[in-house]
């Protein structure tokens, strides 16, 4: 059977924008944990989780069709020097996501796969909804927000 090769590569992709997530939320949530800021620290890490499991649900689909997954270029990460630059990092991160995700979603129901299709809106609806809190966190952020650097 062959492989997609358009499919592949939104894979790939996709697993290698949550392994940046990964990178970034977990360095995000041990520099609020040094700032002595724990909500924001445990709101990072419960990020961390939710992309872990994006990994495991590319990758699953990537050995499925007997492939190695392969996210080998990851962006650098990108802190910010304060909360409200962090979101901002965040949100622009996010927003690539929802793009490659509704690409991928689009593609996968022109061809019919229905499978992978369902993967890719799945992990789109999550994305969505971090984008929806990173809106909440930014309207909530302390009058002065303090500078890190």
């Amino acid at each position: 059977m062959a492989i997609d090769p358009r499919l592949l590569g939104y894979l790939n992709r996709a697993l290698g924008h949550e392994m940046a997530a990964v990178q970034q939320y977990m360095a995000q949530s041990r520099l609020c944990d040094l700032w002595q800021m724990a909500d924001y620290c445990a709101h990072f890490r419960q990020d961390v989780s939710e992309e872990i499991g994006h990994v495991q649900a590319l990758i699953d689909a990537l050995v499925k069709l007997g492939v190695a997954p392969n996210a080998t270029q990851l962006p650098p990460t990108r802190l910010g020097r304060s909360l409200g630059e962090m979101i901002a990092i965040d949100r622009v991160l996010e927003m690539e996501a929802i793009r490659l995700y509704e690409e991928a979603a689009a593609y996968c129901g022109r061809v019919r796969d229905f499978t992978h299709h369902g993967l890719f809106t799945g992990i789109l609806r999550d994305e969505l909804q971090h984008l929806d809190e990173l809106t909440k966190m930014e309207a909530t952020l302390p009058a002065k927000d303090q500078r890190y650097a």
